[in-house]
Order: C-alpha cells, then structure tokens, then sequence
C-alpha cells in the first residue's frame, strides 16, 4: 500500500496524470481480490497488480487510452473469467468474475492524496471510501463497514479500505531462523519485533530487518505484545524450557496467530507440562506447532518459508 500511495504523490510532483485501478469486489475463482489495486501514469510507468493474465494487460491498455483523453472519467469494469458468458467475457478461464473500479487521478486529487502519505507515513488510521463519485479520506477513522453487497449496478457501487492497520509479528529468539524469518516478514510488510534473552547475539546484531530488537527476561515476555487480529507471535528460542516458559504466557493472549518451533517430541512434552498446570487441550490446539507447513524444510532460510506461508494462511483465512 505504501509503495502505490508514494508512486502517485511522485507522479504529481512530476506533474503526471494517473489512472487507479482498484479492484471492488470479486466472485469464485478470481486472481484479483478486492483491495488489489494498480496505478498507470500517462509516462507509461505503473505499479501494482489487479491479478495479472490477460484481464490485466487488456485494463492497463484500457487505462492508458483514458489518460489520453482530454478529460476520463470514473467507470466501473466487470470481467468475467468464464469461455462460455455471453458478456464481458475476459478471456481467461478461471471461473470467477470481478469488478474494477477506474478513477483518473491529477494535480486536483494532491491534498488527498498526501493526507493518505501523511497517514501511512506516521501509521495512524483511517479510512479510504470509495464510489462511484470518486475517494475520499477520513484520516482517524476507525471504525470500518464492509460492504455486504459493494457493487449496486454498472454506475453505482461502495468500497472502503482501512490502511495503517499494520500487521506485527513479535519474534521469540534471535537466532539464524528468526533473522532469516525477519528478512521475509518485512519484505511482506510486517512490522518485526524481535527478542532474545542473550546479549551480544551475533545474528541480533545482523538483524536489519526488525524494526523493534532488545533484549529481555523471558518470562516477562507477555508486556511486550498487545491483543490484536493483526499480532503474530513466533516462539524460537534457544531452549525448550524458555519456549514454555514464553508459550505459557501466550495462552490466554487474543492475537491472531502463535506458533512455536520444535519437534513433535519437544511439542508433546511442553504441552503435556502445561495440561498440568491447568491449560486444556482446546486451547493448546490453537497453537501452531510444531511451526510452519509441511514442506520437509531444512535450512534457516526454508524453516522462515515454511512459517510464513503458515501466517499468510491465518491472515487471509
């Protein structure tokens, strides 16, 4: 989100014109989800995706045929991934159909568009909502509707967008998988805090990717980390008794994932510790471990693949 918000305020300053797709809804089997948004500037330059394949290539030439015009217009497209519809038929085969939103941006859209900079920028809410008129920005706004039904008719519809609502894994041990899960995390825009108990940790230090590194006493670990459907929470410590002692405080946390390495042996008997000190197996069966996806991973590197594939999974479930 940061990187299309922060193309289109350069674009204006080069005083170029911009056409934003944005896809607004979508049904079955459709590569663009709603949210999905791409920008074409009338120097030719783009960014973004609303699902790739030929809907894709055909839109962005649709746009660039906007941009020519002396003045586009905000239109609604409907693209429908199936060989046999009578009508705005795609030309791929997946099934689904989906919705995109077309909305020419200039100099005139500036104030807009640096509150919504502005916003990203310091991670502060608020909301985008969009119609067939256009977007505006309510910067603070919390509170957000999902529209049940956001595409009314061909020249009427409704979308909103939270942005700033970053997503935050919080680490547990900084060794060669966490810096290794780190560099991944970020690239996918999480917010990455990472803790380890020791001090002078080589691959702490070699960390760059976290935005958030100290050292603490694990057992004080749950201060750290708010409730939250945007907290994840990885446990890789050193030890199997400091990854109980961290999990044991996680237990009763409201967060959106946890997981916790180790073998299905070293999982069994720290669970087994936690039966009996009060915890039922309904609760402990909320926790992903052993951590990550079956993929008979080996190395750091894959160990962090595996673990991220998991979170995306619980993210977009």
């Amino acid at each position: 989100m940061k990187e299309t918000w922060q193309f289109i305020q350069d674009k204006l300053k080069s005083n170029k014109n911009l056409i934003l797709l944005l896809v607004i809804d979508n049904d079955g089997s459709s590569p663009g989800q709603p949210g999905f948004k791409m920008v074409v500037a009338d120097d030719g330059t783009m960014i973004g995706s609303i699902g790739g394949g030929q809907t894709e290539y055909r839109l962005v030439e649709k746009a660039k045929k906007e941009l020519g015009k002396e003045n586009p217009q905000i239109s609604l497209k409907k693209e429908v991934h199936r060989p046999d519809a009578n009508t705005d038929r795609s030309g791929m085969i997946c099934s689904g159909e989906q919705w995109i939103a077309f909305y020419p941006i200039s100099a005139d859209n500036s104030e807009i568009i640096n509150s919504i900079n502005i916003s990203i920028e310091k991670e502060e809410k608020g909301i985008i909502h969009y119609n067939q008129n256009g977007f505006t920005f309510n910067a603070g706004e919390t509170e957000h509707h999902k529209h049940q039904n956001p595409v009314t008719s061909s020249v009427e519809w409704q979308y909103s967008e939270v942005i700033c609502k970053k997503n935050h894994l919080f680490i547990f041990g900084a060794g060669h998988v966490g810096l290794a899960l780190s560099d991944i995390a970020t690239r996918l825009d999480f917010v990455v805090h990472i803790f380890d108990n020791r001090k002078g940790l080589n691959t702490m230090n070699l960390n760059k990717s976290a935005r958030f590194k100290e050292v603490i006493d694990y057992k004080e670990t749950s201060k750290h980390v708010p409730d939250g459907d945007n907290i994840y929470a990885v446990i890789m410590t050193f030890g199997h008794k400091s990854d109980e002692d961290v999990l044991r405080q996680f237990l009763s946390k409201k967060i959106k994932y946890l997981g916790m390495m180790g073998s299905s042996k070293k999982v069994s008997a720290i669970f087994k510790n936690l039966e009996n000190g009060g915890f039922t197996k309904g609760i402990l069966q909320q926790v992903h471990a052993p951590i990550g996806l079956e993929i008979a991973s080996q190395t750091p590197d894959e160990i962090a693949i595996s673990v991220i594939a998991e979170m995306i999974a619980a993210k977009n479930n």
